[in-house]
C-alpha cells in the first residue's frame, strides 16, 4: 500500500457508470490503496467493499429516487471516516443531483453537501487537467444569482482558501492566481458594469498588499491565454465561465477538488452517463486521475 491509510471512493448514482467505474479499479496498480462505499453487488468482488445495498432495485439508466437516502447515508459514512483519520481522503463517483432532490432531499451538488456535512461556510471547487487548474467564485448558482453572490466578502475568503489550499495540498510556495473579470472586458471601465471596479479590483488590490500574488481582473476571453502570464491557478466568477475551457483542455482526464474542507476531497468531472451505464463505455480515465492526485495531496 502506497499510503498508510486507504482512500474511500463512493460509487456514486447506482443506475450511472459510478458502479461500473469503480469495478474498474480492481485492474489498476493502486486496488489495495482503496475502500469503495457502495452496494456489493454491484461492485467486482475483488475490491475491498463498505456494503450499502439500495433498498430499490438498480436497473442501467432508469434512476430511482428511493435509493437517495442509502446514497447520501453511505457519503455521510465514507466522511466520518476521513474525519476520524481511518481513510487518507475521499474521492466520489458522480450523483444525479435531480434524482436526490426528487427523493425530497435538497440537493445542489456534492460540493455544498460536504461543506454542510463539514460545517464550512464556504467551500471553493476546483478543477485540475495537468498543468491547469481553474477554481469558481461560486459554483452551482443561477447566472442571475452570481452578481449578488459575489461580495467582497466572499471574494476575499474564496481567494484566501485558494492560496492556501495550494501551498499546502498542491505543494506550491507561493501560487500566482489570475482572477477573472465577472462581466465582458471585465466591465469595460464600467461601461459593460460595475463589479469588477468596485468589488474585483478592490479585493485584489487588498490582498497584493498582504502578500499574495494576483492579477486581475482580467477579462475571462484571455485570463486563459499564454499572453496572460504563467499562472498556477485561474479563479473564474462562476461556473460555466470557468469549466468550458477546463473541460475543453481535459474532459475525461480532469478532476474536481474542494479546497477549503478540513479533509482531502477530489472527484471525476463527469456526470452518471445515464446513456451509456451498463453497456461496458464507461472511461476511467477521469476517476483513476482523481485518486492519483487524492493519493499525491495525502502523501504530501
Amino acid at each position: 500500500m502506497a499510503l498508510n491509510k486507504p482512500l474511500v471512493v463512493t460509487a456514486g448514482e447506482p443506475a450511472g457508470i459510478g458502479p461500473e467505474l469503480c469495478s474498474l479499479l480492481a485492474d489498476t496498480d493502486f486496488a489495495a490503496d482503496i475502500i469503495i462505499v457502495g452496494d456489493a453487488t454491484l461492485i467486482d468482488d475483488r475490491l475491498q467493499v463498505l456494503d450499502t445495498p439500495f433498498p430499490a432495485p438498480v436497473i442501467h439508466g432508469q434512476p430511482d429516487p428511493a435509493n437517495a437516502g442509502t446514497l447520501l447515508d453511505g457519503l455521510r459514512l465514507a466522511v466520518e471516516g476521513c474525519v476520524d483519520g481511518r481513510f487518507s481522503g475521499l474521492v466520489t463517483a458522480p450523483l444525479a443531483k435531480s434524482v436526490i432532490a426528487d427523493s425530497g432531499v435538497p440537493f445542489t451538488g456534492h460540493t455544498e453537501f460536504l461543506a454542510e456535512l463539514l460545517d464550512v461556510d464556504l467551500p471553493v471547487m476546483l478543477l485540475v487537467a495537468g498543468d491547469l487548474r481553474v477554481a469558481l467564485a461560486s459554483t452551482h448558482l443561477p447566472l442571475r444569482e452570481v452578481p449578488d453572490f459575489i461580495t467582497k466578502d466572499r471574494l476575499t475568503q474564496v481567494l484566501e482558501i485558494l492560496h492556501t489550499d495550494l501551498q499546502s495540498k498542491f505543494g506550491i510556495e507561493s501560487p500566482e492566481i489570475v482572477v477573472c473579470g465577472l462581466n465582458p472586458h471585465a466591465g469595460e471601465g464600467g461601461h459593460l458594469g460595475a463589479e469588477d471596479d468596485d468589488i474585483i479590483a478592490p479585493v485584489i488590490k487588498d490582498l497584493i498588499q498582504q502578500g499574495m500574488n494576483l492579477r486581475g481582473p482580467l477579462p475571462a476571453d484571455t485570463a486563459f491565454t499564454p499572453a496572460a502570464g504563467h499562472k498556477d491557478a485561474v479563479l473564474a466568477m462562476y461556473h460555466d465561465q470557468g469549466l468550458p475551457v477546463l473541460k475543453y483542455a481535459g474532459f475525461g482526464h480532469a478532476v474536481n477538488v474542494t479546497l477549503g474542507l478540513p479533509i482531502i476531497r477530489t472527484s471525476v468531472d463527469h456526470g452518471t452517463a445515464f446513456d451509456i451505464a451498463g453497456s461496458g463505455k464507461a472511461d476511467a480515465g477521469s476517476l483513476i486521475a482523481a485518486i492519483e492526485l487524492a493519493t499525491a495531496m495525502a502523501s504530501r
